[in-house]
């Protein structure tokens, strides 16, 4: 991939309001070992009422701002990664342009569900590097308590809400890209295993439930995740002419700890390297990976010049990669 562009920041927002184990115990039939011990997950954030994705973007921008002294008046793209937009239109990417002020910029939301922030950095690094944008602003956010079903202990433990930002960039003249290698896959098939009905209320064949709440066959989407993103990995390692042994930090989408564990495992890859957020904000689906990035920065984790492979899956059936050198 002969990339020219580069992330130049990053920020995160995640609301105020705690859901922890023990409240869930309040909830529906469960607790806090069996939580933990199935999931990795120990608290996930609650947007506030009135608080919608757009919101949890502009924070995310506004945290982003605050660290690294950004401008987005020359900003001539927003792309926005969310499955859970405040309104069918307009879109998060408008109301953000509306709320900052952005002069001239096109606006673009796009669902690849958890594995949209990785598409839309890639999105981001194509238009850049075929000379069609100069500077786009890459946001992943999800309002996921809002279609979450707390009568079903099956996915109620699971879900957070939350949103990242970053910003990519035209690397100066004679810099390398910071892009080094994609992978993009589906399985359409696999789509009545996680969805949440709409105008539709049936797939193919198959009734829907739900009534606009997220549905998921836990069982069937472990099996695609441990099976596809270890192949995924593989074929963009390949493409990059890279090792797994070379990579630095793996940040993949923060679904549940046991398919991370599971992942790593048949990638021969320690857990120790990877990057998560699940544990205290829970699986935010398009934010995941992003928080989980800004984290690893914060804590002096993620240092230039490291190499960092991004990879998200999730509902549709979609599943990415990205190989990013940091700096």
């Amino acid at each position: 991939m002969n990339s020219k562009a580069r992330i130049s920041a990053v920020g995160s927002y995640v609301p105020a309001k705690r859901l922890t184990n023990s409240d869930l115990e309040r909830l529906v039939e469960t607790n806090d070992e069996w939580i933990v011990q199935r999931t990795g997950m120990r608290e996930r954030r609650i947007a506030a009422p009135g608080e919608y994705t757009s919101h949890m973007c502009i924070s995310a921008i506004d945290n982003m701002i605050e660290e690294y002294g950004v401008s987005l008046e020359d900003v001539d793209l927003i792309l926005t990664a969310t499955n859970t937009p405040d309104l069918p239109f307009p879109t998060v990417s408008c109301l953000v342009q509306a709320h900052f002020g952005i002069p001239s910029t096109g606006a673009l939301d796009l669902n690849a569900t958890c594995a949209g922030f990785v598409y839309a950095l890639h999105t981001a690094n194509a238009f850049i590097t075929a000379g069609l944008h100069h500077k786009i602003l890459v946001l992943g956010a999800d309002h996921m308590s809002a279609i979450t079903d707390y009568t079903d202990r099956t996915t109620c433990i699971l879900l957070g809400d939350g949103a990242g930002a970053a910003l990519v960039e035209a690397a100066a003249d004679g810099t390398p890209g910071a892009f080094l290698g994609h992978y993009l896959g589906s399985d359409g098939t696999g789509g009545v295993h996680l969805y949440r009905t709409g105008l539709a209320d049936r797939l193919g064949e198959k009734d829907l439930e739900g009534a606009g709440k997220l549905v998921q066959n836990g069982r069937e989407v472990y099996k695609f995740a441990a099976g596809t993103v270890p192949k995924g990995v593989s074929a963009l390692l390949d493409s990059a002419g890279m090792a797994m042994s070379e990579v630095d930090w793996f940040i993949p989408h923060s679904a549940n700890l046991r398919i991370i564990e599971s992942v790593c495992e048949r990638m021969d890859f320690p857990v120790e390297k990877t990057l998560y957020s699940l544990e205290y904000y829970g699986n935010t689906s398009a934010a995941t990976i992003p928080l989980s990035l800004h984290m690893g920065l914060k804590e002096g984790k993620v240092k230039p010049g490291d190499l960092l492979l991004l990879y998200g899956f999730g509902g549709g059936l979609v599943h990415g990669g990205l190989l990013v050198r940091w700096g």
